[in-house]
């Protein structure tokens, strides 16, 4: 039992060291994504020319705290649109599982990207490998971007409420600080 907790604590180090920092270029991308059980294209790049991007990485939709986190991502879209943000979540799974979780647990507020091949995933240094299974997930971690492509916050913790507080106080204090 020792071991399995040494080796999760490794992980979660070795996590924490491995994600992109404040002030780092934010990888570019676009993936298959779903909101209200619709597919289109998310692209960063698009999305960054209305305003500051929440982007969260979760390990599996469907799972307890994942559903949390959609949950209250979902009860603050309107404070995230007010401040001129907009928020994805991604994770591994495959667009039919995300255009489920869109509607059912995102309410239909927010887009979910499906990243089955890890591609944005591992640009954003959010995977992990479970150390006994061997199966690969994203991490928990989420990023504001700013609409210049720079990272503004970062947030690492296995719990929810954290990314979403954390992430309405990094876009306040981007929007105080371009005089909004």
């Amino acid at each position: 039992m020792r071991a399995i907790a040494a080796a999760m604590l490794t992980l979660v180090s070795t996590a924490a060291l491995a994600a992109l920092r404040r002030g780092d270029a934010a990888p570019d991308f676009t993936l298959q994504a779903a909101q209200g059980g619709k597919e289109f294209s998310f692209s960063l790049r698009q999305a960054l020319a209305t305003g500051p991007v929440v982007l969260y990485f979760y390990p599996k939709s469907f799972t307890s705290v994942c559903t949390v986190e959609a949950h209250e991502f979902a009860e603050a879209m309107e404070q995230f649109t007010a401040l001129g943000a907009s928020v994805i979540g991604v994770s591994s799974d495959k667009i039919a599982t995300q255009r489920e979780f869109s509607s059912k647990e995102c309410r239909d507020k927010f887009p979910v990207g499906a990243d089955p091949d890890f591609q944005v995933i591992n640009a954003y240094d959010a995977a992990f490998k479970v150390p006994i299974a061997g199966a690969m997930f994203a991490n928990r971690i989420s990023y504001v971007i700013a609409p210049d492509g720079r990272i503004l916050s970062v947030v690492e913790d296995s719990g929810a409420t954290m990314h979403i507080q954390n992430a309405l106080a990094a876009v306040k204090r981007w929007r105080e600080a371009q005089g909004k």
